[in-house]
């Protein structure tokens, strides 16, 4: 399956989510869905927010110049909120998802779509 094919079948095909990105740890986004562009220095936050939770977790975290709240962040998931919108980013071995939900879709709806990919990439090597 392709990276395009996780994220238009996987995350915004699940009717869940409605913005996803896949992006590479070394850098670069993957796939994305249409109209969701992280810029460089956004990616670069997504893939630190991993390393530095208690940085993020006190500035936030941007996405397509959207700033969202962070309302949890460890070494695998990072969960915000912006309004009645949310995020959920996951950390697999070589890649962090990123994923935005918007209303009526609650996290406790999004969050399983999110981290149920991960944990299958993870388990193939991803």
């Amino acid at each position: 399956m392709s990276w395009q094919a996780y994220v238009d079948t996987n995350l915004v095909g699940s009717g869940k989510i409605s913005k996803a990105a896949i992006v590479g740890l070394g850098g670069g986004v993957w796939a994305s869905s249409a109209g969701f562009t992280l810029s460089t220095e956004e990616q670069q936050k997504v893939i630190g927010a991993f390393t530095n939770a208690d940085n993020v977790r006190q500035h936030g975290i941007l996405l397509a110049g959207q700033k969202f709240f962070v309302l949890r962040a460890d070494d695998r998931s990072v969960y915000g909120k912006k309004g009645s919108d949310g995020c959920v980013l996951v950390k697999t071995k070589q890649a962090v998802l990123v994923a935005e939900y918007g209303q009526p879709v609650q996290a406790g709806e999004a969050t399983p779509v999110v981290e149920n990919l991960a944990d299958y990439l993870i388990g193939v090597g991803y």
